[in-house]
């Protein structure tokens, strides 16, 4: 990493390093999935997600505007955030790319089983809905004939390391402070 700038304009320096952003996409478990509607204004929800070789995959019933959306146009996004993760705040990543809308019972069930596994083992203990989940159940809850799986592949992503930028920081300061002395 090179020295701090004195300004913020150029962040590149603050890259996730790919190892980092593998954990941040394996712990976070939810994300933000953003589409565009008819018009082309963006739009997006939190939603919960499972990171399976390189693809997210999420789910959603058709009534959704989403599914509408991606059913026109696959073009979409994922932002991932390390807020609330053992990686504390600060590490992002967004990716750019292409979702498939899949209703095949075999990728359903495949799916809601490893939701359902992922999320009763969560460590997040603020969430009630995530205390006391039994995995069968909520597949069984999931299993509606309306509900679909999405599987989003990244084309491109933009990874953000906030503690790079505040040691960065950091760095400036007290070379600024030396300067001035």
């Amino acid at each position: 990493m090179s020295g701090q700038a004195t300004n913020y304009d150029d962040v590149k320096q603050y890259r996730l390093d790919p190892e980092r952003e593998q954990q941040l996409l394996m712990m976070a478990g939810e994300c933000v999935f953003c589409w565009a509607n008819i018009e082309g204004h963006p739009l997006g929800v939190i939603t919960a997600y499972v990171p399976v070789n390189g693809k997210i995959w999420m789910t959603a019933t058709r009534e959704r505007v989403r599914i509408k959306a991606i059913a026109r146009d696959g073009r979409s996004s994922v932002v991932i955030t390390s807020k609330g993760t053992p990686l504390g705040g600060g590490k992002t990543v967004t990716y750019k790319g292409h979702t498939v809308i899949h209703d095949e019972p075999k990728i359903k069930q495949w799916f809601y089983n490893l939701l359902a596994r992922g999320m009763a083992t969560a460590k997040d203990e603020g969430n009630a809905f995530t205390r006391g989940l039994v995995p069968d159940l909520f597949v069984k809850f999931l299993d509606t004939p309306e509900r679909v799986v999405l599987e989003f592949t990244p084309e491109m992503s933009i990874p953000f390391d906030g503690d790079k930028m505040a040691a960065g920081t950091a760095a400036a300061y007290l070379q600024f402070a030396k300067d001035q002395a």
